[in-house]
Parts: structure tokens; sequence; C-alpha cells
């Protein structure tokens, strides 16, 4: 049923995305909705909390994981990024507020999954350099994901901290 529901804002099957895309855009769906849980639970006052002076503060490791968002998935893709790295983060006082943020983060996560399903399967075993390592495109947006849920695990001790509970677990 996924599937075919996932078709559906296709113009016909050929258009759609392959298996593995289609895969991944599933997961990047489900990445953005919890994502967007976390960015629900935080308060205004847990964006702007760091553990330490020294360490990015919630918002800052939201701004982060975005700005890889995009610079990853489009060096994965072979297209230019919307958004240049340190975009972000060195306006990261525009993003203060939760509905700044928010936006800001949701658009990096749409621009992933606008990717994916624009995205020419056959080309995921190419072999691409993405900081200086060769790995495949498939591998390349492989690595984009990891970094995305590693940073907003991280964001799970800043909630805590700020005395929030996180949101459960979204495997599937």
């Amino acid at each position: 049923m996924l599937a075919v529901v996932s078709l559906i804002s296709f113009k016909s099957v050929k258009d759609a995305p392959g298996p593995k895309t289609s895969v991944m855009i599933a997961d990047w769906e489900r990445a953005k909705a919890y994502t967007l849980e976390y960015l629900n639970a935080a308060t205004e006052e847990a964006i702007a909390f760091k553990p330490t002076p020294d360490m990015k503060s919630f918002g800052q490791q939201m701004l982060h994981l975005s700005e890889a968002n995009y610079g990853l998935a489009s060096a994965a893709a072979g297209k230019q990024s919307p958004v240049a790295f340190g975009q972000l983060e060195k306006a990261s006082d525009q993003y203060k507020s939760k509905e700044a943020l928010t936006k800001a983060v949701m658009e990096s996560y749409d621009f992933v999954i606008s990717t994916l399903k624009d995205f020419d399967e056959t080309k995921l075993n190419e072999s691409i350099k993405v900081f200086n390592f060769d790995m495949s495109r498939e591998a390349a947006f492989s690595k984009v994901f990891e970094h995305q849920t590693h940073h907003r695990g991280q964001t799970t001790v800043y909630l805590r901290m700020s005395g929030i509970k996180p949101p459960n677990e979204k495997l599937f």
C-alpha cells in the first residue's frame, strides 16, 4: 500500500522513483516527521539551550543538520545546493524562534526528498568524491541520512536536560 500511495503524486509510473529511491524517500519522510516531533517538543528556551558554553545550542544543531541535508544531498545527486555551506549557521540569529527554525529545518528535508524524487536511480552506483572520499552516490545519500540521525539524536540529551521528554523512537 505504501508503494502505491507514494506513486500517486507522479505523472505516471514511468516518472516514479525506482525501488531503491522509493525506500529512501519513505525513510526521509519518516525522518522529517520525527525531526518535526523534536522541534514541536522543544520550547523557545530549549532551542537556545547549550549543555556547555562551547557546544552548539539545540537550534544550532538543527541548523547544522539542515546544512548537511542540503550540502550532502546535493553532492550525492550532483546538483547545486540552494543553500551555501555555513549560510544557516552563520545566520543562526535569524532562526532563534521555534517557528523560523522549524521552517528552515523542514525545508532542508523537503529538499532531500524532492532531490530523491527527481534522481535517476540508475546513477546510484556512480562513483563520486565527497570530502576527498570516493564513494557511490548511494553511499553519499546514506551518509547524509546517517548525519541527520546523529545530530537529531544529540538533541535528545538537550531536550532531557531542558526537562522535556523527547519523542518516542520512530523506526517504522
